[in-house]
């Protein structure tokens, strides 16, 4: 997504954790491994030729990003945001990478998120 990055105007989050994808939820999902997460939207990697995707189609994906609240490391919170297909990138591992921009950006931050709370908890960003 190279030349792409410098025009981002906030910054993300990187997690890898697997997405769920279709147009339609009522439809069969696909699954995909998120690249990075930002309040505006998220891109993620899927297999070459297990679903067609095209720029500009609307898609539904459902994830879940980290809570880091409590003892509970490994708590998240698991967010369904409508968007549309703003890019899509073949690789030469043999998969894509697909770039949503979401149609209503999340509430929040994650990068921010995750900032405050190392700061307030001591624990690291990961």
């Amino acid at each position: 997504m190279g030349q792409q990055d410098n025009r981002r105007q906030e910054n993300r989050l990187d997690y890898r954790w697997p997405v769920w994808f279709s147009e339609d939820f009522t439809e069969s999902m696909s699954q995909g491994l998120m690249i990075d997460i930002s309040s505006g939207g998220i891109s993620f990697d899927y297999p070459v030729g297990e679903t067609s995707l095209r720029e500009d189609q609307p898609l539904t994906v459902r994830f879940s990003i980290p809570r880091f609240q409590g003892d509970d490391p490994t708590a998240t919170i698991s967010i369904t945001r409508a968007g549309h297909v703003r890019r899509i990138e073949e690789s030469e591992s043999g998969s894509c990478r697909v770039a949503v921009q979401f149609d209503v950006p999340l509430a929040l931050r994650p990068t921010e998120v995750t900032t405050l709370t190392s700061l307030c908890t001591g624990r690291p960003q990961s």
